[in-house]
C-alpha cells in the first residue's frame, strides 16, 4: 500500500471510488454545498494505492468558516474500496490525514459522522456549531480547539472570505 498526496491526475479515480462507496445523490448532501466552488486543501488530501496501482482509499479536507471568525477544516469524504474494507485502511487514512493537518497547523477539524466510530480518534459532538440543514446536530463532530467556537458553518474561499451556503 502506498499513501500519497492526491493530485489532479487522481481526481477521476477518487471520484469513481466515492461514487462506488456512497449512495447515489451524495453530492446533494449539505456538506457538499460547503465544498462548491472551494478548492480542497490539497496538501491534506490523501490517496491510498494498492500494489497494482489501484485506488484503495481516499480522504479529503476542505476549508470552512464557523461563525464570522473561526477557520476550520471539513473532513470528508473518506472512503475505502469495498474489496479493501476491514483491513484498517479507513482508520489509517483518517489518522494520516489528521497527522498532516496537525503538522500544517490546522486548529480544528469537523465532520458529519457517527460518534461511536469517530470518537476513537478524539472527535466529539460540537454544541453550538451548526451545519447547513438538514444535518442532524448529533452527527456534527469536531476535534482539537473548539472551545468557545459557535455559529453556522459556511463555505470559505481563498483569502479567508466566507460565503453563505
Amino acid at each position: 500500500m502506498e499513501l500519497m498526496r492526491e493530485t489532479e491526475d487522481d481526481r477521476w479515480e477518487v471520484e469513481a471510488l466515492f461514487d462506488l462507496c456512497f449512495a447515489p445523490g451524495r453530492e446533494a448532501l449539505s456538506s457538499y454545498r460547503l465544498r462548491e466552488g472551494v478548492p480542497m486543501a490539497r496538501d491534506l488530501c490523501l490517496v491510498a494505492r494498492g500494489s497494482a496501482g489501484e485506488v484503495a482509499g481516499a480522504i479529503r479536507f476542505w476549508p470552512v468558516r464557523v461563525g464570522d471568525r473561526w477557520d476550520a477544516m471539513l473532513l470528508g469524504p473518506v472512503a475505502v474500496h469495498p474489496t479493501r474494507q476491514g483491513e484498517g485502511l479507513g482508520a489509517y487514512l483518517l489518522q494520516s490525514g489528521l497527522d498532516r493537518a496537525a503538522v500544517a497547523g490546522v486548529e480544528r477539524v469537523l465532520l458529519v459522522g457517527d460518534a461511536p466510530y469517530y470518537s476513537r480518534f478524539g472527535f466529539r459532538r460540537l454544541d453550538g456549531v451548526e451545519m447547513p440543514p438538514p444535518t442532524n446536530p448529533e452527527r456534527v463532530l469536531g476535534i482539537w480547539d473548539w472551545e468557545g467556537v459557535r455559529g453556522r458553518v459556511t463555505r470559505a474561499l481563498p483569502g479567508g472570505d466566507a460565503h453563505p451556503t
